[in-house]
C-alpha cells in the first residue's frame, strides 16, 4: 500500500511540473528558442536533408533498393550467359540473305567467334572456337572500345550494329505505346469508377461481362478484325502503318497507326477497369468513408477526396510499370500492321536467323523487364507510406 501511495504522489508531482510554464527569462542569447519557420532557408534545407538520411525508414528503403539492384544485376548476368551460350550453339546459315559470306567470316574472326586456318595452298578455312573462349573474347571487345562490341547484323542490315538498328526502331514503338497509355489509362479508370459506383446494377453487370470477354480474347484477334473491317471492307483507315519517310510525327503516320493502337488498347482498358472497380468497391465500404459522410461530405466529395485517392495505391504502380514498358513493343501487333518497331525487329531477327540482333534485342527486353519490376516494387512504398521497404515485422 505504501509503495502504491508513493507512486501516486510521484505521478502527481510530475503532472504539476509539466503544467508549469517554461521559464526562459534567464536564458542566454545562445539558448534562445528559435522557431523552425524563423530559421534561414538554407539552414532549414540542410536540417531537413540530415533528418531525411537519419530516418530509419529511409535507411531501410535504401538498403532494400541496394539489395534489389544487386539481385537485378545477378539475374541479368545469369540470363545473359544462358542466352549467349544458346545463341552461339545455333547453326549459322550462310547461304540465305547474306551479302558476302567471305566478309562475314572475316568479321567473325575479328569478333573472336571463328579461327582462320591457313591451308598452305593459298586458301583458308574457318572453324568455330569453343563457346567459353567466345565469351571471353566478347568481354574483351566490350571493354576494349571496338566499334561493334555486340556483333553485326548479317541478314537485316548488312554489317550494321544491333544497337544502331534497335535505336532506329524505337521511335514508332515508343510513339504507339504513348498513344495507348493516353487512351487506356483515363478510359480504364473512368470505367472502373463508374462500375464501382453502380455496383450490382445492370450497368455493372453488362460492363463486367464485356471486360471478361475482352480480357479472355488475345489482342491479335482484335487486330485482325479491325484490320479486316476498317482497312479492307469499309476502307476507313489504312490497313498498315505508313513508311517512316513521311515522319513519325506527321498526321499521315498518326492516322496509319490508329488501328494498331486500338488493338493494344482493349486489353489495357479492361485490365485498368477491372482493378479500379475491385479496389474502389473495397474502399467505398470502409469505415472512414462512413465517417466522411457523417461529417457532411456528399457522396461525390467523399469519393473524389478519399475513396478514389486511396484506391489508386495498388493501381499507380501498374501505370508506372506501363510507363517503363513504352520501350518494349508488341511483336504480333507490329507484324500484322507492318510497323517498323522493336517488336517487329525481334520477330524478324528470329525468322532470318540474325543471331547477334536477336541476342541484343532479347537482353534489351530482359533489362526493361527487370528495371520495370524494381521501379514498381519501390513505388509501392512511395505511394503508400504504411508499406515499409525492407523493414522487419
Amino acid at each position: 500500500m505504501k509503495q502504491k501511495k508513493k507512486e501516486i504522489e510521484t505521478e502527481d508531482i510530475i503532472l504539476e511540473e509539466e503544467k508549469k510554464p517554461l521559464d526562459v527569462s534567464n536564458a542566454s542569447s545562445d539558448d534562445e528558442l528559435v522557431l523552425e519557420s524563423d530559421r534561414p532557408f538554407l539552414e532549414r534545407l540542410g536540417r531537413g536533408f540530415v533528418n531525411f538520411w537519419r530516418n530509419k525508414s529511409t535507411i531501410d528503403t535504401l538498403k532494400y533498393i541496394g539489395k534489389r539492384l544487386l539481385l537485378m544485376v545477378l539475374t541479368f548476368g545469369i540470363v545473359f550467359i544462358l542466352c549467349f551460350i544458346l545463341v552461339r550453339l545455333l547453326p549459322i546459315n550462310e547461304d540465305t540473305g547474306m551479302g558476302d559470306p567471305e566478309k562475314f567470316k572475316l568479321s567473325m574472326v575479328a569478333k573472336g567467334v571463328y579461327r582462320r586456318i591457313d591451308n598452305g595452298d593459298g586458301t583458308y578455312s574457318y572453324e568455330m572456337i569453343p563457346v567459353f573462349l567466345q565469351f571471353i573474347n566478347f568481354f574483351k571487345n566490350l571493354f576494349s572500345g571496338t566499334d561493334h562490341p555486340f556483333g553485326y547484323s548479317y541478314k537485316i542490315e548488312w554489317l550494321s550494329s544491333p544497337a544502331d538498328i534497335l535505336g532506329g526502331r524505337l521511335a514508332p514503338t515508343v510513339l504507339m505505346n504513348i498513344y495507348v497509355m493516353i487512351v487506356s489509362v483515363p478510359v480504364g479508370l473512368g470505367l472502373g469508377t463508374f462500375m464501382a459506383l453502380r455496383k450490382n446494377h445492370w450497368e455493372d453487370h453488362v460492363l463486367s461481362v464485356l471486360i471478361m470477354l475482352v480480357i479472355s480474347v488475345p489482342s491479335y484477334v482484335y487486330a485482325f478484325v479491325l484490320q479486316y473491317l476498317f482497312g479492307y471492307v469499309w476502307q476507313v483507315l489504312p490497313p498498315t502503318a505508313a513508311s517512316s519517310t513521311v515522319g513519325y510525327t506527321s498526321p499521315t503516320y498518326f492516322v496509319s497507326i490508329i488501328l494498331p493502337v486500338l488493338s493494344m488498347c482493349f486489353g489495357s482498358i479492361a485490365g485498368y477497369a477491372r482493378y479500379t472497380r475491385a479496389e474502389l468497391t473495397e474502399v467505398l465500404t470502409s469505415d472512414f468513408m462512413l465517417l466522411a459522410r457523417t461529417k457532411g461530405l456528399t457522396r461525390g466529395q467523399a469519393t473524389v477526396r478519399h475513396a478514389f485517392r486511396n484506391s489508386l495505391v495498388p493501381i499507380f504502380p501498374m501505370i508506372l510499370g506501363e510507363i517503363i514498358g513504352v520501350l518494349s513493343g508488341s511483336m504480333i501487333i507490329e507484324s500484322i500492321f507492318n510497323v517498323n518497331g522493336v517488336g517487329g525487329l525481334y520477330l524478324k531477327s528470329i525468322e532470318t536467323q540474325d543471331y547477334d540482333v536477336f541476342q541484343f534485342v532479347s537482353m534489351f527486353y530482359i533489362f526493361i523487364g527487370l528495371v520495370g519490376t524494381l521501379v514498381v516494387d519501390v513505388s509501392y512504398g512511395i505511394v503508400d507510406p504504411r508499406i515499409r521497404m525492407g523493414g522487419g515485422k
